[in-house]
């Protein structure tokens, strides 16, 4: 983004306030046809979204359909329920109340704020829009300058779709982001590391301005000896390589059942040759790291434990073949933060309470994945965890499910979204209480001489 355009950040708030102002953005009708209009924009512009997607990170058109392009689902939910979202809600009232009637009326915030992350640069920014549409406001878009051609992209379709006084798209890096959070926004939705984060939420506290932190952290799953281990071990494989290791929601370490050990790291290197050939480097189902910078980072972990599967390299092209790794310390790097790369470290126990200590010593993580067909051990690992999400006996699907609200927990990220869960994100629920002139009773009107038993009897 060039100098000029950074400049002008503050007439491109302004006018999006005049144009909140106008009241357009709170007619259900237009944001439907919003949101029409969105999907439609991100069906005309298929072919430039893949290609976008595989110059920034290689990855296969396949994927770019499943976890990308697939954002299609969300605004198909958000269409079909707007209508009953945006409904007031009666609420209920005490007997005490009961002349009253009480009501609580969903409404849009303003001028948000939608900071998008490069593992999945499309779908991580377009997720968030739709609910702020849907909830009636106007958005400012600050994709990601790592994946540089999918930001491009989400350019050019915002401003060929999009009045800039609706929604506008801020490119650019480091300078961008810094120039963009000393404004003024009614929300900030930020995608992407802890780090960043704190520095998100510092300067919105600024304007006491309320935030969404979508983190990440070091997801754990725990593979007890009760499960279906072929389709086990297709689940995690698939979880966690999917995009070369680059989901905030990958399995980030297994804590495996001693007794199934073994089969299960066999079963992870016949599935991975079942998935990306004898030779990943050549598979056109496989990903690459997004920079030179993350690349040599994943390397530098493969010097913690011992390599059993995997652990090929080519910096020229930012290829990190699939990599199982054992024999890891907790000490290690590689188990110190998040991997957000194709390395599956493996820990084992002999007692799911060693398993269940061991998540519980480290910060909550944004996803939790259980394989167990034991009832009683799924009871208790619910009850005695806590994370963002859980999934069991499956990886990383939960994402997809738009009845269930998404979102981290402690360093794991702050609010949540998808579906229902994005249009309460980016509204407030305002409360309405209304009296009727009928009846008006006095107990509670100066002077208050002798009402005092009244009073206590009304608390009582």
């Amino acid at each position: 983004m060039i100098t000029t355009e950074l400049s002008n950040i503050g007439n491109i708030i302004q006018n999006q306030r005049e144009f909140f102002k106008s009241g357009k953005t709170k007619d259900v009708t237009f944001r439907i046809e919003q949101l029409k209009n969105l999907r439609q924009a991100i069906i005309e512009h298929e072919e430039s979204i893949v290609e976008a997607l595989k110059a920034d990170l290689h990855k296969p058109t396949v994927e770019s359909y499943l976890t990308e392009i697939g954002v299609i689902k969300e605004i198909d939910y958000a269409i079909k329920h707007l209508k009953t979202w945006t409904k007031p809600k009666k609420a209920p009232v005490s007997f005490d109340f009961f002349s009253y009637s009480a009501r609580i009326y969903p409404e849009p915030l303003g001028v948000v704020l939608i900071i998008g992350p490069w593992n999945y640069p499309f779908q991580l920014i377009i997720s968030p829009l739709v609910g702020a549409i849907a909830a009636g406001n106007c958005a400012i878009l600050k994709p990601s300058e790592i994946a540089s051609h999918t930001s491009d992209v989400i350019a050019k379709i915002i401003a060929k779709h999009f009045d800039p006084a609706y929604i506008a798209v801020v490119e650019g890096g480091v300078e961008a982001s810094q120039k963009l959070l000393a404004e003024k926004f009614d929300h900030i939705f930020f995608t992407g590391g802890t780090a960043v984060g704190k520095i998100v939420m510092v300067a919105a506290a600024k304007y006491l301005t309320p935030v969404t932190l979508e983190l990440g952290g070091k997801s754990p799953c725990i593979v007890d000896s009760d499960i279906n281990l072929e389709h086990t071990v297709r689940r995690i494989t698939w979880g966690k390589f999917i995009n070369a290791g680059q989901t905030c929601i990958a399995p980030d370490y297994l804590l495996v059942n001693k007794t199934i050990k073994k089969d299960l790291i066999n079963g992870l290197e016949k599935c991975l040759k079942e998935f990306y050939s004898d030779n990943p480097v050549n598979s056109p189902d496989y990903a690459r790291i997004i920079s030179q910078k993350h690349f040599e980072r994943l390397v530098n972990f493969l010097k913690d434990g011992e390599v059993i599967i995997g652990g090929e390299n080519q910096p020229s092209e930012r290829y990190l073949a699939p990599t199982v790794i054992d024999n890891v310390s907790l000490e290690d790097s590689v188990m110190q933060e998040e991997i957000f790369g194709p390395i599956l470290p493996i820990i084992e126990y002999t007692d799911i309470a060693e398993a269940i200590t061991l998540i519980n010593s480290r910060p909550k993580p944004l996803a939790l994945y259980l394989f167990s067909q034991n009832k009683n051990l799924q009871k208790r690992v619910l009850q005695e965890t806590s994370s963002g999400g859980v999934c069991i006996n499956d990886t990383v699907m939960q994402v997809g499910v738009s009845s269930l609200p998404f979102g981290g927990v402690g360093d794991s990220g702050i609010g949540n979204y998808h579906g229902k869960a994005s249009f309460d994100t980016f509204s407030h629920n305002k409360s309405v209480l209304q009296n009727s002139f009928w009846l008006d009773l006095k107990w509670r009107y100066a002077p208050y001489e002798g009402k005092l038993p009244i009073i206590k009897k009304f608390l009582g």
